[in-house]
């Protein structure tokens, strides 16, 4: 309902929902282009993950390379993504939320991590 009984400028909220679109696409691309780093193991792993959560790049330092022990290493390397995934969606919710609440307070938008 609107304010005072009147009824809604239809092509007034058409033009309001194309531009919320075009604004979470823009966010998106941005997200798909920055890149975010996770670490474990005091730095020994980085994970560098893209803002929508694809791993770019792994780097793991030598003195984490123990070729009797490979399965803390393994556990390292699962940590650095974890951390960087996190970081990610950290930054998913930093660029994409206030888009999500202009779309209706963020109620479950399909594609949206929220």
């Amino acid at each position: 309902m609107i304010p005072g009984g009147g009824q809604p400028n239809m092509q007034q909220l058409l033009q309001q929902a194309q531009k919320m679109q075009q604004d979470l696409q823009r966010a998106q691309e941005e997200l798909a282009n920055t890149e975010v780093d996770g670490q474990a193991g005091g730095g020994l792993v980085r994970a560098t993950v893209t803002g929508a959560g694809e791993l770019r790049a792994l780097k793991i330092d030598p003195k984490a390379v123990d070729p009797e022990d490979t399965e803390t290493l393994a556990d390292l390397i699962v940590a650095a993504v974890h951390a960087a995934n996190e970081n990610a969606q950290s930054l998913q919710q930093q660029k994409l939320g206030p888009l999500a609440q202009g779309l209706g307070g963020g109620t479950g938008i399909p594609g949206l991590p929220f």
